[in-house]
């Protein structure tokens, strides 16, 4: 017997930047500058001509950039970033922590005449 899952634990996904360094990227052509620059261009695919800044991926041709940008993970993507990412004041929220609606009152009865 062998281990079954061996390709996955040698094999880990590639890491992605997170949804709030793409919208700063999107903001602020500086910033996407200063991180083109941490990469060394002979590595990146297609010598780092071909880049998709919503997704921050990199494609080998125009060809390949241009079918990624009809497809659907490209436009999930847009989507995420649309709506924008969770604040603390957001997940706060939904778990209900700094929710007051105060004592409850309770509801009057309404009287109805049937004549």
């Amino acid at each position: 017997m062998g281990v079954f899952a061996k390709r996955s634990m040698a094999k880990t996904r590639r890491r992605r930047r997170d949804l709030d360094q793409v919208a700063s990227d999107i903001a602020s052509p500086r910033h996407l500058e200063l991180y083109k620059e941490t990469k060394d261009v002979e590595d990146l695919p297609g010598l780092g001509q071909h880049y998709c800044i919503p997704c921050a991926k990199w494609f080998d041709t125009e060809a390949n950039l241009t079918s990624h940008k009809k497809g659907k993970p490209h436009r999930r993507q847009l989507k995420q970033l649309k709506d924008g990412a969770f604040t603390h004041k957001e997940a706060n929220a939904a778990s209900g922590l700094g929710v007051d609606n105060g004592p409850v009152k309770p509801k009057m009865a309404m009287e109805i005449d049937i004549a």
